[in-house]
């Protein structure tokens, strides 16, 4: 049977779309069946996703960043289809954290197409939240605070790629503020002056080693939590969020939960897997095991 890509020719910048004829070749080369969509506007994925008939396919990727990720597994969760069929990912787009926990890089469409024709699988969990009334969910990360002005920031510079990651974290570094955030996860109440809070299902946030213990089968989502620290102690520990050494930082702290709840003293915006949509005050739940991904 064939697989369903639902492919982002806006991806890193429109790089994505200039590549299709190689993308294409390739599949041909490896006797690879699909039928390709391409979507025409932000959310487009998540509708292709939510009317496509499962039970014609074996399999549905989400070619494009994270972005694109997003909005298939939004699709997915909306499709009532009986049949559940599992998910994958081509990178083609500017960020593509979520394959980083593959060991693959953001341009490495080829290797993840060898991966999906080979058709192992395994089981993943699925973030689940509510925001402004609505359910949504995720693969790889949300955050709040810091990590979200960053994203902002970094969505303007996104011809730059990974790198504008690290430009908008200098510039929200250095206009730093603050804020009071409440938080129950799991039966634990939390109260603390912070810098962002970020909630992993993988461990990676775009280059950033985030959360360097997350598991991505083990029902439990993991909190990185910074609290206040200076600008220059800020622009100074920077790298180690790199190599994820920023995890044993005094000002930070991290929890496992399999429910968040998160109040803020003013509304945050929020940024799961690299979008920028809704706001605080925000409840996460994980769902364990809850999709097969195709993985290596």
């Amino acid at each position: 049977m064939k697989k369903l890509i639902i492919f982002n020719p806006w991806a890193g910048h429109g790089h994505a779309g200039k590549i299709i004829p190689q993308i294409k070749a390739y599949l041909q080369e490896i006797d690879f069946e699909y039928d390709m969509l391409i979507t025409e506007h932000q959310g487009h994925g998540i509708d292709l996703t939510r009317e496509a008939d499962f039970s014609q396919y074996d399999g549905i990727i989400a070619a494009g960043g994270d972005g694109t990720l997003f909005e298939v597994i939004n699709g997915y969760y909306g499709n009532d289809s009986s049949v559940r069929i599992p998910i994958g990912v081509l990178p083609v787009g500017t960020g593509n954290a979520f394959v980083r926990d593959m060991d693959l890089h953001h341009h490495d469409w080829k290797p993840a197409l060898d991966i999906i024709k080979a058709g192992n699988t395994r089981k993943f969990d699925v973030g689940h939240f509510t925001t402004e009334g609505k359910t949504w969910y995720y693969l790889n990360i949300l955050g709040l605070g810091l990590v979200a002005d960053i994203g902002a920031t970094a969505l303007k510079m996104k011809a730059l790629g990974n790198i504008s990651y690290t430009l908008g974290s200098l510039y929200h570094i250095l206009k730093l503020k603050p804020f009071h955030v409440k938080m129950e996860i799991d039966d634990q109440l939390i109260e603390r002056e912070n810098v962002f809070v970020e909630i992993s299902n993988t461990r990676y946030t775009a280059n950033f080693l985030m959360a360097p213990a997350a598991k991505t089968d083990d029902g439990l989502l993991d909190v990185t939590i910074l609290g206040p620290k200076s600008r220059i102690g800020l622009i100074r520990s920077f790298p180690k969020i790199i190599t994820g050494e920023h995890i044993h930082m005094p000002e930070v702290e991290c929890f496992q939960a399999s429910h968040i709840r998160i109040e803020t003293s003013i509304p945050k915006i929020l940024t799961p897997d690299g979008e920028l949509m809704g706001s605080t005050p925000l409840e996460v739940d994980c769902l364990k095991q809850a999709i097969d991904v195709f993985w290596k």
